[in-house]
Formats: structure tokens, C-alpha cells, sequence
């Protein structure tokens, strides 16, 4: 028996940014009968339920941080000040997270965190795996760090942009190759995540010298042709990476996604699982849910049993 086209396809969520996107974007006072508040958490599984009712993955992971502020991740311990500008996440969102990992779980879904390592790793490391066994991944976010991760075959889904982005879509939507979105956003730096970059070198000119020298060490090993490239001060760029470059690598250390984090999973544990449809009307009564989810989860759930 042939396999189906989805078969060969891994779809790798990054739950953080929806879930963030549910909270500011539902009604805040949708709450459960604590007066517990549950607006991302309702958000957070329409979504999901709308990917799985569109795409009915076959192999699928869910990838959470698992804080929004630690200081035990691998990146504040290169950088203390890394994502020190972002405010601490309201109580009522931080416990919604939780909930949205107990929603995964109800659904059949493989759902994972890690205290040392951020969801873009979690992503980064099983997308590898993924690709190591010959299956082609689609990275469901809107997290241009996340570019990087795709290679001919994949796809980046903006699933709420509505847009796909294939391997040589890349650069025109994000300014650089997959390969040097890393690289790039060391000399740009990053403000949402508090990485510095290279002072007055922007968008345009991380562009040209990424794709003048294809990489980071490229660029430094090379540093003497900057002077003749065709661009706006090129005559004092080589001066000002210079006098910046422990800055860019330390930035490229922050802004590389780790490929090869320590999880335990397989790829048969991102294998959709049938969905507790029991535990999700607790789970749903809890949370003072109505019939929408609730009937939707049952087509989830015979839609699998089908397969």
C-alpha cells in the first residue's frame, strides 16, 4: 500500500506566538466558573483545531517555552540581558499556558518544553530529525527567526498571514537565505529580544553584505572588499564591523537556532494520536466551553479514526 502525500510531511506548531496572539486578541473576559481568565486558552485550541481539521497531519509537534522570562535558558547564560527589555507575562496568561499543553495532550498531540532551550530549538532539533529521515517539514508560525530552519522541500506557514513561504521565498520576505538569517540578524540585531547587532548597520545593508560574503565568518575573513562593495558608506563599514565584531558573534550566538538540543522524542511521537474525546468535555467544562470546540474535536477525532 502506497503512503499518502502527508506521510512524508512533519508539521512542527510554535505554540508561544498563537497563544500570545489568543490573549491579546479574544475577549478578556472570557472566563471559567473561578473567574479563572481562559481567552488564550479557547484561542490557542480554535486554532489548533482549525490547522488539524484543514491539513490532518500525520506526524505533528507542538513546541512550547517553557517560561517567558528564564534565566536558566542557554541564552541569558551567554547573555544575561537577552529578552531583559520584554515585560514579565500577566499571571492569568502564564497559567493559560499550562492549560494549552493539557489541551495537546487531550488531542493526541506530542507537546514539548524545555527549561534550558527555547521552542525555536525544540522546532530546530525535531525539524532536523525529521529531515535526517527523509521528511519534508512545514514550520507553522510568524517568528522570522524561524526562517532559518527551512530548506528546499519545507515550508514556513504564516498561518495567520495566510501566506507559505517555500525555501527560495525566503529571502525576499525576510532579507536574507534560510542558511544566513542567523548571520544577518547578528549584524542587524534583534530589539524584540534585546540582542544588540552592529550599531547603524540595518535591513539593506545586512542584505547586501550576506549576500556579498554568504556568512558571518565569510564577511570578517574577508573584511577588506567591503570598502569596494556598491554601498552607502562602504568606505567606514569595514571600520565599524570591525571596531563591533565580538558584538556580532556574540549576537550570532543568540540568534542561531540550536539543531541538536538533548529531547527525548522520536519521529513516531509525533505520530497524531486518537483524541481523548472524554477528557476533552472535562477539559472543555472546565473552562466553561461551549459546543463549537466540543463538536469539532469529535470530527478531529473520527476524521483519525477513519485513517
Amino acid at each position: 500500500m502506497s503512503e499518502s502525500p502527508r506521510s512524508g510531511v512533519v508539521y512542527h506548531v510554535d505554540a508561544s506566538y498563537f497563544i500570545f496572539r489568543a490573549y491579546y486578541s479574544m475577549p478578556s473576559d472570557m472566563v471559567d466558573g473561578d473567574g479563572n481568565a481562559t481567552q488564550a486558552v479557547y484561542g490557542f485550541a480554535r486554532f489548533l483545531s482549525d490547522l488539524l481539521e484543514e491539513v490532518r497531519p500525520e506526524r505533528i509537534g507542538i513546541a512550547f517555552d517553557h517560561s517567558l522570562g528564564s534565566e536558566t535558558s542557554i541564552r541569558n547564560r551567554i547573555y544575561p540581558a537577552y529578552k531583559a527589555n520584554r515585560e514579565s507575562a500577566p499571571a492569568d496568561l502564564a497559567r493559560q499556558f499550562g492549560l494549552c499543553r493539557e489541551f495537546c495532550r487531550h488531542m493526541g498531540l506530542a507537546e514539548f518544553a524545555s527549561a534550558e532551550y527555547e521552542a525555536d530549538d525544540i522546532i530546530g532539533t525535531l525539524a532536523a530529525r525529521s529531515r535526517a529521515a527523509g521528511l519534508r517539514n512545514v514550520v507553522v508560525t510568524r517568528d522570522k527567526d524561524l526562517s532559518q530552519l527551512i530548506r528546499d522541500g519545507d515550508v514556513f506557514w504564516d498561518y495567520s498571514g495566510r501566506a507559505r513561504y517555500h525555501y527560495h521565498e525566503i529571502r525576499p520576505r525576510f532579507g536574507a537565505a534560510p542558511e544566513s538569517i542567523a548571520d544577518f540578524l547578528a549584524l542587524t540585531g534583534d530589539s524584540v529580544d534585546n540582542i544588540p547587532g552592529v550599531p547603524g548597520i540595518g535591513k539593506k545593508i545586512a542584505g547586501e553584505l550576506i549576500a556579498a560574503f554568504a556568512s558571518l565568518d565569510d564577511l570578517y575573513a574577508n573584511i577588506d572588499r567591503v570598502a569596494s562593495l556598491k554601498l552607502r558608506g562602504a568606505a567606514g563599514l569595514a571600520a565599524k564591523l570591525l571596531a563591533h565584531k565580538d558584538a556580532a558573534y556574540l549576537a550570532r550566538r543568540l540568534t542561531g537556532i540550536v539543531c541538536d538540543m538533548p529531547l527525548q522524542a522520536t519521529l513516531d511521537d509525533l505520530r497524531l494520536r486518537p483524541a481523548d474525546v472524554g477528557a476533552l468535555d472535562r477539559f472543555f467544562d472546565l473552562q466553561g466551553f461551549g459546543n463549537i470546540l466540543r463538536q469539532q474535536a469529535r470530527r478531529i477525532a473520527g476524521a483519525a479514526g477513519n485513517n
